[in-house]
């Protein structure tokens, strides 16, 4: 244990420690008094402790637990003694209680009670909700896949790096932006990195990532959307194609999935849930092809509309039944649709159509990018259609005229990721403290 750490956590007593004094702390799940001994069932960060006090031992420390209301805070030192009945295959037997919180009553939401709560009293009460191993291992699970993906793109040649979230300019139009008072300035929340990944591609510095919060003021109240979320965005340099920016996102899901069946197990086993390792490469379904696949499953769409979400899904439907396959790349979009992504490559032989791609998990896209337009002309060319202001991007376009290599990338959403690996019902729960239009506290 660290020289800083006091108290011993549940996962690390063994069989090495019966018969010797310990102190543990956590919080008091549950007591069962059965007249003259009692058990006090603590929780602490990575299981239960059986506490087992017995009258006849220590009138006062079997009274004392009594009255401690449930998820109160406690430290327990006591002697560790082999149990075949505890759970943890031990308990403790109590020298000293100490009460460092007393829990009011009642509770605002229970940890272990049977009854449900919906989503709402949840989230109102998310540090409570947390204390439930099963939430709990969401994040623990998010935070591995997390370690994964740093830990693939780094052994890749990536640097993490940071941009501001502060900007003058949104990438993406400004239908979604969030305007806010900077100074005696106007400003806003950035939408994505974009501008400043592309600036660095232009440094020498031309394999970068960076995992941070990005804000999207979108008036969608779906199981899909939140305003700020977790995105993962990288960008390379000295491409060939769409095709090596492909490769990378793959790599990362491969890694991070690998990663999370080798170091989440215990968190996977709490949720019930199993990770399968996708075969590699995955499928690619160019967009006249996915829209046809739609229209195959009763939906109308045509050439040039949006997926959307129900045409998503029914894709997802079919990639699974007939492919076996619940990750796949949709490529080739129309230029139409990503139009006012003005920094996207185009086809010369076909400028009507992109090299840009969407990579979609279980019916849900959870990446978009591809190669961009280095070069200046065209890029100021396609500004232009999108009626910018092309003095508002002088940083950006600035690097363009001194040497720019063709270079692409990607926004990755984090929590999407995660909602569908462990099969979640809303993104939201992947998500520590959501914002959405109707929540700003907690």
């Amino acid at each position: 244990m660290p020289s800083w750490q006091h108290v011993t956590y549940s996962n690390e007593i063994g069989p090495e420690h019966y018969g010797k004094q310990l102190t543990v702390g956590g919080w008091v799940q549950d007591l069962r008094n059965l007249g003259g001994i009692s058990f006090l069932q603590l929780r602490d960060r990575s299981g239960v402790i059986q506490v087992t006090l017995l009258k006849k031992r220590s009138k006062e420390l079997f009274d004392l637990a009594a009255g401690i209301p449930r998820e109160s805070v406690v430290l327990v030192s006591g002697t560790v003694k082999e149990s075949k009945e505890a759970r943890a295959g031990f308990e403790i037997i109590p020298e000293k209680i100490d009460i460092l919180s007393k829990a009011e009553a009642p509770l605002p939401l229970g940890v272990i009670d049977k009854v449900g709560a919906d989503l709402d009293t949840r989230l109102n009460n998310r540090f409570m909700d947390l204390r439930k191993d099963e939430v709990k291992a969401i994040f623990q699970v998010k935070a591995k896949t997390l370690t994964g993906i740093r830990n693939y793109l780094t052994s890749e040649g990536f640097v993490e790096v940071s941009t501001p979230k502060i900007v003058a300019a949104g990438a993406e139009g400004g239908s979604t932006l969030f305007p806010i008072k900077y100074f005696d300035r106007s400003a806003f929340l950035a939408q994505s990195p974009q501008l400043y990944k592309q600036n660095l591609m232009a440094s020498g510095l031309d394999r970068i990532f960076e995992i941070a919060p990005a804000y999207r003021a979108e008036a969608s109240d779906t199981i899909r959307h939140i305003a700020e979320f977790m995105s993962l965005d990288v960008e390379l340099a000295f491409i060939r194609s769409s095709e090596d920016v492909m490769a990378v996102a793959e790599g990362i899901v491969m890694a991070s999935l690998q990663h999370v069946r080798e170091h989440a197990r215990a968190e996977l086993e709490k949720l019930g849930v199993t990770v399968d390792l996708p075969a590699a490469p995955f499928p690619r379904v160019k967009y006249k092809e996915a829209v046809e696949m739609v229209c195959g499953e009763g939906l109308k769409i045509r050439p040039g509309d949006d997926l959307g979400t129900e045409g998503e899904k029914a894709l997802g439907d079919v990639m699974k039944r007939e492919k076996r396959s619940e990750l796949y790349f949709i490529t080739e979009f129309p230029t139409s649709l990503k139009r006012g992504t003005f920094y996207a490559k185009r086809y010369d032989e076909d400028p009507e159509t992109t090299g840009y791609f969407d990579l979609d998990y279980r019916g849900q896209e959870i990446v978009s990018g591809g190669q961009r337009e280095h070069r200046y002309d065209v890029l100021t060319e396609q500004m232009r259609e999108n009626n910018l202001n092309l003095d508002s991007f002088e940083f950006y376009l600035k690097a363009f005229r001194f040497g720019m290599p063709p270079h692409g990338g990607f926004g990755f959403g984090v929590e999407r990721y995660v909602q569908k690996m462990l099969d979640l019902p809303n993104v939201r729960e992947a998500v520590l403290y959501p914002r959405d239009r109707s929540r700003l506290i907690p």
